[in-house]
C-alpha cells in the first residue's frame, strides 16, 4: 500500500524544514524527502547568523523580523543553543564611519533599532575588537546566533516528535504527477509538493527555472578551533567591507564613495566578492568568511589566496590571540539580480521556493509562513 500525505516537501535544508513546520502546525500530514543521509547544502555552510539588519527596507525586512519571532519559539521549544548577541559593524576609515552615521541617523528601515558607538563603547561591548584605528561602531541588539549544523541536524527529530512530520532520507524525488511521487525508487502519494531544493535547478521542473534569472554563487568560509573560555566575541562582528555588500546600506549617501575607494585600493576584494564577518557559536568556535564567485567563475577547487585575503582583513578588526583554523569549506547558493526569493508553481499542486543571496537562515520561518498562507489560505 502506498502511504498518502497531504504534503510532501523536497529538501531537508532550513527552507524545507520551515515549510514542514508550518504545514504540520495546520494539522496536515507531511513527509519530507531528502536525497542524502542528511542535509549538507547551504543550510549548514553558513555563519549561523539570523541577520535582519542586512535586509533591504520594506517587505523583506519585515519578513526577517517575523522570521526572528518564529525562530525564537522553535529554538526555545527544541532546546538548541542560540545567543541573542546582536551585531556590531565596525568603522576604521572616515567613509566607513560616515556610512554608519548615515544609517544610524535615518538611512534605514524606520523600526531598525541601532545606535552609533564611540571606540570606548565598542570595546566595552566586545573586547575582542582590534582597537588600533577604531573610529566607531554601529550596535544592533536584534541579531541572533545559532549553530546551523546543530539546528539543521536536530530539527527533523523535533518536527517528528512534536508535529508528527515523517522524514525519508536517502530518497531523491525524481517525478511528481499529482498525487503520485516517485522517490528513492518507490511510489508515494501526496496532494501537494513543495520543492525547497536550494540551488538544485535541474532535478525537478528545470523549465520553471530556465527563464527565472537564477544563477549560482560560490563562497569560501572557515571555522576556528575553540577559543579560550574567556575569549568571547559577544556580538557578531562585521567591518567596512560589509557596508558595500548588504543592500540595507544602499540607502546611505556615502556608500558609493566607500565602494569606489575599496575598488581602487583593493581590487581583489571586488574580484572575489570578499566581505568579512565573524560569529562565535556555543562551542567557542569562530566562523569566518566569506567570498563570492559567480556563474562561470565557479570551480570545484578552492583558492588559498581568498582565505588569505579574508584572514588578513579579519586581523584588522578582530584581535583573538593564537587563532587557529580548524576547518575550511565552500558552499553554493542561488542568486538573483533583484529578488530575495522566488516562488513558482510549475504544475498543478506544486510550489517551488528558492531563497537567494544567502538569506535562507534569516528569512526561513517567516517566508515559509507567508508562502503556506498564500497557497493554502489563512
Amino acid at each position: 500500500m502506498v502511504s498518502r500525505y497531504d504534503d510532501a516537501v523536497v529538501g531537508a535544508g532550513i527552507i524545507g524544514l520551515a515549510h514542514a513546520y508550518h504545514l504540520a502546525r495546520r494539522g496536515r500530514s507531511v513527509i519530507v524527502f531528502e536525497r542524502g543521509a542528511r542535509a549538507t547544502g547551504a543550510s549548514i555552510r553558513n555563519f549561523g547568523m539570523l541577520w535582519p539588519i542586512g535586509q533591504p527596507a520594506g517587505p523583506t525586512y519585515r519578513v526577517a523580523l517575523r522570521s526572528l519571532e518564529l525562530w525564537r519559539v522553535v529554538l526555545a521549544a527544541a532546546g538548541f543553543w542560540h545567543a541573542a548577541s546582536g551585531s556590531l559593524h565596525l568603522a576604521y576609515r572616515e567613509d566607513e564611519e560616515q556610512v554608519l552615521r548615515e544609517f544610524a541617523n535615518g538611512a534605514r528601515e524606520p523600526d531598525v533599532v541601532c545606535e552609533l558607538l564611540g571606540p570606548k563603547e565598542v570595546l566595552e561591548r566586545s573586547p575582542a575588537v582590534n582597537p588600533n584605528g577604531l573610529r566607531a561602531g554601529l550596535s544592533s541588539p536584534t541579531e541572533i546566533g545559532v549553530d546551523s549544523r546543530e539546528v539543521v541536524a536536530g530539527l527533523p527529530a523535533f518536527l517528528h516528535d512534536t508535529l508528527g512530520v515523517t522524514f525519508a532520507f536517502n530518497h531523491a524525488v525524481t517525478s511528481f504527477d499529482a498525487p503520485r511521487i516517485r522517490a528513492g525508487g518507490s511510489d508515494w502519494s501526496a496532494d501537494r509538493l513543495w520543492v525547497c531544493a536550494g540551488d538544485d535547478f535541474q532535478s525537478l521542473f528545470p523549465e520553471a527555472f530556465r527563464t527565472s534569472g537564477l544563477s549560482r554563487c560560490k563562497l569560501q568560509m572557515m571555522r576556528s578551533e575553540p577559543t579560550d573560555t574567556d575569549c568571547r566575541l559577544g556580538p557578531m562582528l562585521a567591518a567596512g567591507l560589509t557596508l558595500r555588500h548588504y543592500r540595507a546600506f544602499e540607502r546611505c549617501p556615502s556608500q558609493p564613495a566607500l565602494r569606489a575607494r575599496v575598488a581602487a585600493e583593493n581590487p581583489e576584494f571586488d574580484r572575489y566578492g570578499i566581505h568579512v564577518m565573524a560569529a562565535q557559536n556555543g562551542r567557542s568556535e569562530i566562523v569566518i568568511g566569506d567570498s563570492h564567485e559567480y556563474d562561470d567563475r565557479i570551480e570545484p577547487f578552492d583558492k588559498a589566496c581568498i582565505d588569505r585575503l579574508i584572514l588578513d582583513y579579519l586581523a584588522t578588526f578582530l584581535a583573538v590571540p593564537n587563532l587557529r583554523i580548524a576547518q575550511r569549506w565552500h558552499g553554493t547558493y542561488a542568486r538573483h539580480p533583484s529578488e530575495p526569493y522566488l516562488v513558482a508553481h510549475p504544475s498543478a499542486g506544486v510550489t517551488a521556493v528558492t531563497v537567494t543571496g544567502g538569506l535562507g537562515m534569516t528569512l526561513s520561518f517567516g517566508l515559509a509562513e507567508r508562502i503556506v498562507d498564500n497557497v493554502l489560505g489563512g
